[in-house]
């Protein structure tokens, strides 16, 4: 019986190890949290990230033109086989998933090689300013880059 329970025990403890490991990495991106705004060319971007519950980051991003709502997306960051993993669904459509490719202090990279674009998503974090970046091939075949920089909103 003695055996038993401890057996049961190093099962249940392995099975918790996955859900654990993935907790600190949606903390680690607690540095993303907040509502952020971007302003050019007559369109307003806010970007917002809740705090991590349960080892996931909900966002949503709106961007506006005047009075009226370009576009929007609903974004969540949570572990999918156990490596974070960022889920974009613009127009509230179906995600689609861009694995943890990279990250470090401040920064993450998220990919998904399979997909037309972006196949890349970047942050970067500086003081008050969140840099994005989404990037992959563009029409011609080339590699297209575009920059997102938000500073705190109400700043």
């Amino acid at each position: 019986m003695k055996i038993a329970a401890k057996v049961w025990g190093v099962v249940l403890l392995l099975a918790t190890v996955p859900a654990l490991a993935t907790e600190p990495a949606a903390a680690e991106l607690g540095w993303m949290v907040g509502h952020w705004c971007s302003q050019a060319d007559g369109e307003r971007i806010d970007e917002t990230w809740l705090p991590a519950v349960g080892g996931r980051l909900y966002g949503v991003s709106r961007t506006a033109r005047g009075d009226k709502t370009a576009s929007f997306e609903f974004l969540r960051i949570e572990p999918v086989d156990g490596v974070p993993t960022y889920l974009a669904q613009p127009g509230g459509g179906a995600a689609t998933a861009f694995r943890l490719a990279e990250s470090g202090p401040n920064r993450a990279r998220f990919e998904n090689p399979a997909h037309d674009f972006p196949q890349r998503i970047e942050y970067r974090r500086e003081g008050e300013r969140l840099h994005a970046q989404i990037a992959g091939p563009g029409r011609d075949g080339k590699e297209l880059r575009i920059p997102f920089e938000y500073r705190r909103c109400g700043e």
